[in-house]
């Protein structure tokens, strides 16, 4: 099975020497699982040249905010759109689920609560799995049709499905412990209070489920459907 990677951001150059680049932390995640990828870095307008090129799809995160105005944010929205339409399996992460929200018809805005960062942990309908945030955005307003999967006291809507076409969460189950502390030495300072940064550092080496995770976006990938 082909799953195409949708790249919608890239780090800053000290991050990248630590975990390379974006794509692969997803194809680590997903080791093992039977796929084949394909990368388009649509951030600088790399498109594929319709959705049937591949038998799944992978928006990732972001430095980006989904309602800046950028010229590929648009496309990538209808691409989004002819995904769902045309039954081809779609999963966001961060960037990706708030994005797939808001082409939707949902809404996203920064959270007045702040930032969440580092291991957080998600009700998963009953079952307490924790995973690493990096995000201050975050969907504040439900498509129709979203059923959300998954939330805490910060974020409501931390993972969301729609029907068998699109599976999306707010945190990041490709992110290990390089990627979080890599953002904590490059990318917080300033941003994120330090506080924060300190109480990230704290939990840097708890269990996460990132392996839970992924198995549940590779079996949705899989998913058999229909048209």
């Amino acid at each position: 099975m082909k799953i195409g990677i949708l790249q919608a951001g890239s780090f800053v150059q000290e991050m990248h020497d630590i975990t390379g680049d974006v794509d692969n932390m997803f194809k680590v995640m997903l080791a093992g699982q039977d796929f084949t990828f394909d990368v388009w870095r649509v951030f600088e307008d790399q498109f594929p040249d319709s959705v049937a090129v591949c038998d799944g799809w992978l928006i990732t995160g972001s430095k980006f905010g989904v309602y800046e105005d950028h010229a590929w944010i648009p496309p990538l929205e209808d691409f989004i759109r002819d995904a769902v339409t045309q039954s081809r399996p779609i999963v966001g992460v961060c960037f990706g689920h708030q994005l797939i929200a808001q082409a939707l018809g949902g809404k996203v805005e920064k959270f007045k609560g702040g930032w969440n960062v580092g291991r957080q942990i998600y009700d998963f309908g009953g079952v307490e799995l924790p995973l690493n945030a990096w995000h201050q955005d975050q969907v504040v307003e439900l498509p129709q049709g979203a059923h959300v999967l998954a939330s805490n006291g910060t974020c409501d809507y931390a993972a969301i499905v729609y029907g068998d076409r699109a599976f999306t969460v707010q945190g990041h189950p490709e992110f290990g412990p390089d990627a979080i502390e890599g953002l904590v030495d490059f990318v917080g300072p300033g941003k994120v209070p330090q506080e924060q940064l300190d109480a990230v550092m704290d939990a840097l080496a708890d269990p996460t489920a990132n392996e839970v995770i992924a198995d549940q976006i590779a079996d949705f990938l899989r998913r058999p459907r229909n048209a």
